[in-house]
């Protein structure tokens, strides 16, 4: 029988601490259904979380699983990145399974989402914990009588030890936009490197490829694999600020960009359009090799 999970505090706020039975654990924030922390079954911390975050209601969490949502950065008239990742959702389910640990939050709209974004929506987050794996599933339902469209990532910080030779593989032959310079261009075969400031959006990453659901990254930091695969979300975005911006950033130490790798499952060139009770699903997998 699944075991319910109690409601525990990180920071000063609610959250969950999804531990399964072979030991791999999540920890999950109510505040934004925020992931701040994976480690995987025998290895250490997989995520990175900046130790200069705010921990405050209506403030952005820097590091760990970021929701966007219904906007995608400055996409958009509202604020960066959406209303999603600041507000209270609520818990649905919190449970340990004989093989692994998951949760389901919720986020409904209400009078103040509904002053900036006027649309009736149910959007949810699944987060399932097991072995070497993360997954993270998020959902958004038209509970309206008029459709809507919306962009939408889950802002993975995926933490780095060895960060000069840290490497992406996999988005060889992908459009991608450079919002950092300013100009679109296709990926070749070389692994994807951090040097510098990085902020792109590469185009197709979601879609199915011969018997496959989409493209499968990898992410190479030393000894690490991490293997990176998505479903439903069309576009990955990969950031990291570099050095100049970096040090811009109040919530973030200005050597912080050598600690971590941004590799976002997103809806963003394309936004998901949703008419009145249909539902829209994307899913990132994380798993350690």
């Amino acid at each position: 029988m699944p075991v319910s999970i109690p409601l525990t505090r990180f920071q000063g706020l609610d959250a969950l601490e999804l531990r399964a039975p072979d030991g791999a654990c999540a920890t999950l924030l109510l505040h934004g259904a925020q992931v701040v922390s994976w480690r995987p079954a025998g290895a250490d911390e997989q995520l990175y979380l900046s130790p200069q975050s705010a921990y405050a209601t209506g403030q952005a969490v820097r590091g760990g699983v970021p929701v966007c949502f219904p906007q995608f950065g400055s996409r958009g008239n509202l604020t960066k990145h959406g209303f999603a990742r600041t507000k209270p959702w609520q818990l649905v389910q919190a449970e340990v399974g004989q093989d692994d640990a998951l949760a389901v939050l919720k986020l409904m709209d209400d009078a103040a989402t509904r002053m900036v974004w006027p649309h009736t929506f149910e959007a949810e987050l699944s987060v399932r914990v097991a072995g070497t794996v993360l997954e993270l599933e998020l959902a958004c339902e038209n509970h309206g009588d008029a459709p809507f469209e919306f962009s939408a990532a889950l802002h993975t910080y995926l933490r780095l030890t060895h960060s000069m030779s840290a490497a992406l593989q996999g988005l060889d032959g992908l459009a991608y936009w450079d919002a950092a310079a300013k100009r679109s261009g296709t990926q070749g075969d070389e692994p994807l490197g951090l040097d510098g400031e990085l902020d792109r959006i590469y185009q197709g990453v979601g879609e199915r490829h011969a018997q496959t659901e989409g493209r499968r990254l990898m992410l190479s930091d030393g000894a690490r694999r991490l293997q990176i695969s998505q479903q439903g979300f069309e576009d990955a975005v990969v950031w990291n600020p570099g050095e100049t911006l970096c040090q811009q950033m109040e919530d973030l130490p200005d050597s912080a960009w050598r600690e971590f790798l941004c590799v976002e499952a997103a809806q963003v060139l394309r936004p998901a359009q949703l008419a009145p009770g249909q539902t829209w699903v994307g899913l990132q997998r994380l798993e350690l090799a």
